[in-house]
């Protein structure tokens, strides 16, 4: 089990041979300050932490992982609680439980077992999955392949149908009732200005990123309509958190995890938020010393003296190796339900906001734009201003056995805002989808640290 974004534990070892991947893991918060935590265990009978080897996942939640000193291996989470004390995160997570009780032996929807929940405290048991990957771990390390990514397109639309067969209506699960309100990102009422109460909360990097969204009039616009076609779209139960990093491999089989934002949504969220992912993978292949990053530190520490054309060639490169994944993501998909027919269109529109939200999420330790994320928003604007036209290329058509081209250009676009990167020496590249050419990297001479995709603080 994984939580999301970033933490402030410190990491521990990265454990690894020469025939396994590092698993980067992270130093817990002291169990004396989460009383709560052993209580809960006690409580399901499976005994307190023993306190060797505990261990935590990154993420913005503070989470345990170990063995109880009656040999259960468990992970314990908790979540925020709203300020009005309420917990809608827990209920959420809940709803999504009393949801997937029903599943089949044998479905493509595989999340670790639930073993309770204390929702007064907000703290939450799952049964560990030991030596378990996340998505985002598998990812950089090159082993989330065209297999696997069928298998996640089956198990989103397995979740895409929960609560709808022989006519079962979503919200009358045993449990909490699914959630029906809009999900929170974008935050529309952002798109106008930053809230003062927010600022002190928000790098100056974080704050540029949302500047280069709201000065750019015709992404405002796009958001908007995407949001209204929202609206209209048919609803089903989506994960609405959709990331590499929700996602775990153990002993071969794909899990889906952190129900947190689980309500009634548009289930194109899902699906861009997907397709948007491989788009920011693409974008880091770029920096990566052979062209694809292996670790999240070659993504991250070389690659910043390549010339324009190398920026150029990579990003081709880059793009023609992650589209026949997001081809078998979506034949795992049709697999297992009919999407309705503008769905892959809503899908490349929150696919480019996605990236948008990755250039805001990495900015999160830093002072100036870094030049990769920037290069992702570029393409998010190009998908936010023409989902229509990158449905083909981006392989989410009705059939995904046609192989189109993706062009790449050396254009620059003028329109998109360059504030925060420095004038002198910046080259830049631009990468057109279905056609549409847009600037994709503003590329300073001097190296500027980029964090590897990891999850938007929420």
């Amino acid at each position: 089990m994984t939580t999301t974004t970033s933490t402030t534990a410190a990491p521990t070892e990265a454990a690894s041979t020469a025939d396994a991947p590092a698993l980067i893991r992270f130093r817990p918060t002291g169990l004396d300050t989460a009383p709560e935590v052993n209580a809960l265990l006690e409580r399901l009978g499976l005994g307190p932490f023993a306190p060797d080897g505990l261990t935590a996942f990154g993420g913005r939640n503070d989470n345990w992982a170990g063995t109880t000193t009656l040999g259960r291996q468990v992970f314990v989470k908790t979540v925020a609680r709203a300020s009005d004390g309420g917990r809608p995160e827990i209920d959420r997570a809940l709803a999504f439980e009393a949801s997937a009780a029903r599943l089949p032996a044998g479905s493509p929807l595989r999340t670790p077992e639930h073993l309770g929940t204390d929702r007064d405290s907000a703290v939450s048991a799952f049964r560990l999955l030991p030596g378990s990957r996340s998505g985002s771990e598998v990812a950089l390390d090159g082993d989330f392949d065209e297999a696997l990514c069928r298998e996640a397109g089956r198990a989103v639309a397995t979740l895409h149908t929960l609560g709808t067969a022989d006519g079962e209506d979503p919200d009358a699960a045993s449990g909490p009732a699914i959630d029906t309100a809009e999900a929170p990102l974008p935050p529309m009422r952002w798109l106008r200005a930053f809230p003062w109460s927010e600022v002190q909360d928000r790098s100056m990097a974080q704050i540029a990123a949302w500047k280069l969204v709201q000065d750019d009039t015709e992404v405002v616009a796009a958001l908007h309509r995407l949001r209204d076609r929202e609206r209209t779209a048919p609803h089903t139960p989506a994960h609405c958190d959709l990331r590499f990093d929700q996602f775990l491999v153990h002993d071969g089989q794909l899990y889906l995890c952190d129900w947190e934002e689980f309500r009634l949504a548009d289930p194109a969220r899902d699906v861009g938020a997907f397709v948007g992912e491989w788009l920011f993978q693409a974008t880091y292949s770029v920096f990566a010393p052979t062209g694809e990053p292996t670790t999240a530190k070659d993504a991250v520490a070389f690659g910043f003296d390549l010339s324009h054309e190398e920026i150029v060639e990579r990003g081709a490169a880059g793009l023609r190796h992650h589209i026949p994944r997001i081809a078998a993501f979506w034949q795992g998909y049709t697999e297992c339900r009919t999407p309705d027919p503008e769905l892959g269109e809503r899908a490349v529109g929150f696919a480019g906001w996605h990236l948008y939200d990755r250039l805001i999420a990495t900015a999160q330790a830093h002072a100036v734009l870094n030049p990769v994320a920037r290069a992702a928003a570029g393409i998010g604007r190009t998908l936010l201003l023409n989902p229509a036209g990158a449905v083909a290329t981006l392989r989410l058509a009705a059939s995904a056995t046609t192989r189109p081209a993706v062009a790449i250009a050396g254009v620059p676009n003028p329109a998109v805002p360059t504030a925060g990167v420095p004038a002198p020496a910046v080259a830049t590249a631009a990468v057109a989808i279905a056609g549409v050419p847009t600037v994709v990297v503003s590329h300073p001479a001097q190296p500027h640290p980029a964090d590897a995709p990891s999850g938007s603080p929420r």
